[in-house]
């Protein structure tokens, strides 16, 4: 399923031979690919459309669970049939100063799986050996394949506001869906408070965060009922930003999670001022998943997914779109 421009939807595409895997690159049998709100951003022109893809155009999808079906010259550590875990960053330079300075996800040259590169929704796929992760046996695919970017990023952010470390605290998560639902968890498990602002009116995501144990549940346009230590936003709304710093004790930190986000409306300095910090996240690194993935994997995090056909992948971004899901939505194409 691929993107040929933007705004114009997904259309099927036959592609006839399997595509073969280059020195240092896996080919993945896929069997579930999450749909994620940057797909959508994609479909929707908010991130460049590239334009050197062809007539193939985009094949989203960078939540992607396979296994591996051949490999390439010189790729080591792998065996065929081997279960791994396809996330965003799918390639770096290694000789631009980030990354020689172990900030791979800021790589001057970086290419990202789904949007560069042909993604997951798709039977098969190309993916470079050196990113690509074991995922915990504890989860089976359908339920694997949103830890690899709402559990990724999600937990990038919430290593960026200073709270993982911390033994208590009050973590407020702006926009309830895949990526807040499963941080939710991880914080309730770390001791934190955590307060959940959803979508006026969203009585699905409300209702969901009630269910994982939240301290308190409300709508994004409310004040939370007491000072928050930092704020997590998932969802893509700049005005959400001024909000969630009013939220935060002086002191306290404001993380913007996404990777695209509507204008930042103007707001008074007094509600910056004490050293209340404002943190964008730029993508991952491969450290972020090797210790996201390992706590995941001690840590049983219910993952909620409604499942899809690979055909019905337009569908699931539909649903996605108008807020109609409990949790990720996940393509299957066994």
């Amino acid at each position: 399923m691929a993107m040929r421009a933007p705004g114009q939807g997904l259309v099927e595409v036959w592609q006839q031979g399997l595509p073969q895997p280059a020195a240092g690159q896996l080919r993945i049998k896929v069997s579930a690919c999450g749909v994620c709100r940057t797909d959508l951003h994609i479909l929707d022109g908010e991130l460049p459309f590239p334009a050197d893809l062809g007539a193939k155009g985009v094949v989203p999808g960078h939540e992607v669970v396979g296994r591996v079906n051949a490999l390439g010259l010189g790729v080591n550590g792998f065996e065929l049939g081997v279960r791994v875990g396809v996330p965003w960053l799918a390639w770096t330079c290694g000789a631009c100063p980030h990354c020689l300075q172990g900030r791979e996800n800021l790589c001057e040259r970086a290419r990202f799986t789904g949007w560069q590169l042909a993604g997951g929704y798709a039977e098969y796929m190309l993916a470079d050996a050196r990113y690509v992760f074991e995922l915990p046996t504890a989860y089976d695919d359908e339920h694997a394949a949103p830890l690899l970017c709402a559990g990724l990023i999600g937990y990038r952010a919430y290593r960026m506001s200073g709270m993982a470390e911390a033994k208590s605290g009050r973590l407020g998560l702006y926009g309830f869906g895949a990526a807040a639902h499963l941080l939710a968890q991880l914080a309730l498990a770390q001791g934190l408070e955590v307060y959940a602002f959803t979508r006026p009116g969203d009585i699905r995501a409300q209702a969901l965060a009630r269910a994982l144990g939240v301290q308190w549940v409300g709508d994004s346009e409310q004040l939370a009922p007491q000072a928050l230590d930092a704020a997590l936003l998932f969802a893509p709304q700049g005005s959400l930003v001024p909000t969630a710093l009013r939220a935060v004790r002086a002191g306290g930190t404001v993380v913007c999670a996404g990777i695209h986000m509507s204008d930042i409306p103007s707001f008074p300095y007094a509600w910056l001022w004490g050293e209340r910090r404002l943190q964008s996240v730029a993508n991952l690194t491969r450290a972020d998943g090797e210790e996201f993935l390992g706590l995941a994997a001690r840590i049983p995090l219910q993952v909620h997914t409604q499942s899809y056909a690979l055909r019905d992948a337009e569908q699931a971004q539909c649903d996605l779109r108008q807020g109609l899901l409990d949790g990720a939505a996940v393509l299957l194409t066994d």
